[in-house]
């Protein structure tokens, strides 16, 4: 827009700086000025047009009160994973997303324009990317999640060591040897062929209905690719779909000469991050778990009778999707409030001992509207370097929490805290700050009973004092 008001003002400045005629003098011609004019109408034009484009995508981007992405950019290696992939994506549009399909090498590749965000997420289905094309790289894509946008992010037994960085500084740290895919003798999925155990039947779930849904998964999942581990370090990146105890990492075209250096119940096979500006990301070590194939492939876990027309990936896959672009466990707090207990104003100061009431209003989006969240666990703090007070609060199951205590015999500048982080769901920090005062000179009690010791004392004294000199003033002394 500043660009376009500049614009305007350069063509009206030269159109108002036309030469005067003066009929004394014939003036030359001016015989540049066309083309100025035409150039600055194409300025104009063009600004307007970026702008319009810029506002149009702006329309569609994520906000507080709409919290579902709606822009995602899909990178892949080969057009051809639009279509065996298509029910995945399919899925996604039929949910509101709207897609951006791209070669990861398109060389107009941008997350960013005029310094606002183009997309609300983004997909990562190129595994074997060294380099992405346009502005795209490492730093922008760290960058981006680090502004609150969402990532999905499939790789294979081709990984790059592109994929693995974006990996390794999310706390996911895929096996160092390039062809080691996981290995299961004990838990594939059993098929006409004996094959080399690489299609595994995992159905050792994260048990958190926030990010898998309340219905339960009952067939496994078909995994094909490669393991990774966890950051240690990282206490926000949390295990979705772990390998069986009889897994291991290794090169399946070779024997094994040294012990593998993933194995057991320690492989991860899909991982989310929740990040503390409450971006999602999502790494699984196998592209093919989106595919239309796996979708619709019966799966039989091997040492099991039990047989599955179709797998459990479409549903894993379509559940966990939505906790990543936030259609569930997403939380907002409004109308935030305390007062004294029996009235309604907010005061701008407390007193020592006052009686006070703290409330808010918690909500969760279920992907189409906010409902009332409901918990047992939403603590508030008065707090002042250290908690005075800590409170859990009551709700009405109807997304009002609210809680009552007295102000501490300490005044202060105290704030009132409430940090709730619950697996699955984005965090909520709210702080408000209140100053609390001592009781004034005139505010105090006339007699107060803990010091009545001290006020019998006091009388006493007074009253031993009179009596003795009483005594002592009208009795007569003998002298010996």
């Amino acid at each position: 827009m500043l660009l376009f008001a500049i614009c305007l003002r350069r063509r009206l400045t030269l159109q108002c700086s036309k030469p005067q005629q003066n009929y004394s003098v014939t003036p030359k011609p001016p015989t540049l000025e066309p083309e100025v004019e035409t150039m600055a109408n194409f300025s104009i034009a063009t600004v307007f047009i970026a702008s319009f484009s810029l506002l149009l995508s702006l329309t569609h981007s994520f906000s507080i009160e709409n919290p579902t992405d709606r822009r995602i950019l899909v990178l892949l290696d080969d057009l051809a994973l639009k279509s065996s992939h298509s029910i995945f994506f399919n899925s996604l549009q039929a949910r509101g997303f709207e897609l951006d399909f791209k070669l990861s090498d398109d060389p107009k590749i941008a997350l960013q324009r005029y310094g606002q965000h183009l997309y609300d997420g983004l997909i990562l289905f190129a595994p074997a990317t060294e380099r992405f094309g346009g502005s795209l790289d490492l730093a922008a894509i760290l960058d981006f999640v680090d502004s609150g946008k969402d990532l999905i992010v499939a790789a294979d037994e081709n990984a790059s060591d592109l994929i693995r960085s974006i990996a390794a500084e999310c706390g996911v740290d895929f096996d160092e040897d390039p062809s080691a895919v996981v290995i299961d003798h004990g838990s594939y999925a059993v098929s006409e062929t004996e094959g080399d155990h690489t299609l595994i039947a995992a159905d050792d779930f994260i048990r958190s209905d926030v990010l898998l849904g309340s219905a339960k998964i009952e067939a496994p999942v078909l995994f094909k690719g490669i393991g990774h581990s966890l950051n240690p370090s990282n206490s926000l990146v949390l295990k979705v779909l772990s390998a069986s105890p009889s897994a291991y990492s290794a090169n399946p075209k070779s024997k094994l000469s040294t012990p593998p250096s993933l194995s057991g119940s320690s492989i991860s096979l899909v991982s989310v991050v929740q990040a503390r500006n409450n971006a999602r990301v999502l790494f699984s070590g196998s592209l093919d778990l989106f595919s239309n194939k796996f979708f619709k492939s019966p799966v039989q876990k091997a040492g099991s009778s039990n047989k599955y027309a179709k797998s459990g990936n479409q549903q894993f896959v379509t559940e966990l999707s939505k906790w990543v672009f936030h259609e569930r466990g997403h939380l907002k707090a409004v109308n935030v409030k305390h007062h004294r207990v029996g009235e309604t104003d907010e005061p701008s100061i407390y007193r020592i001992n006052d009686d006070l009431e703290y409330l808010v209003e918690i909500y969760e989006w279920s992907g189409s509207n906010w409902e009332p969240y409901v918990a047992d666990d939403v603590q508030v703090q008065f707090y002042m370097m250290s908690p005075y007070v800590l409170k859990t609060m009551s709700t009405d199951k109807k997304g009002l929490y609210h809680a009552s205590f007295k102000v501490p015999d300490v005044y202060g500048v105290f704030q009132f805290k409430v940090e709730y982080q619950r697996l699955g769901y984005t965090s909520l920090s709210l702080a408000k700050q209140i100053p609390v005062r001592p009781f004034r000179h005139n505010e105090y009690e006339r007699f107060i009973p803990t010091a009545f010791p001290y006020y019998g004392a006091s009388f006493s004294t007074m009253a031993g004092f009179f009596i003795f000199s009483f005594v002592y003033l009208h009795s007569k002394v003998y002298l010996q």
